[in-house]
């Protein structure tokens, strides 16, 4: 509600959503409002949307995306290098 200039139009937007509980089970619009929040979408169309795709019913397997480990190269120098020499 509060990222909307007029009081009225979240309040509407709030309502909208609320009403989609009337058209699919509750645990549904819970699942389609928390993956909104998850992506920054909170609006009525993206909660519809994502019912109407069926995006709610997907499980949350992602994993947060992992640095790939470096490569072993003699032109790479490890901590050890840095401890052989003192820069003070």
């Amino acid at each position: 509600m509060a990222a909307r200039i007029y009081l009225e139009q979240g309040y509407h937007a709030c309502l909208g959503i609320i009403r989609l509980g009337q058209h699919y089970e509750p645990e549904r619009v819970e699942a389609a409002a928390e993956r909104a929040l998850k992506y920054n979408t909170c609006s009525y169309k993206s909660v519809r949307a994502i019912l109407i795709a069926g995006l709610d019913r997907q499980t949350n397997t992602e994993e947060q995306p992992r640095q790939a480990a470096l490569l072993l190269h003699g032109n790479i120098r490890g901590s050890e290098y840095y401890k052989e020499y003192n820069y003070a």
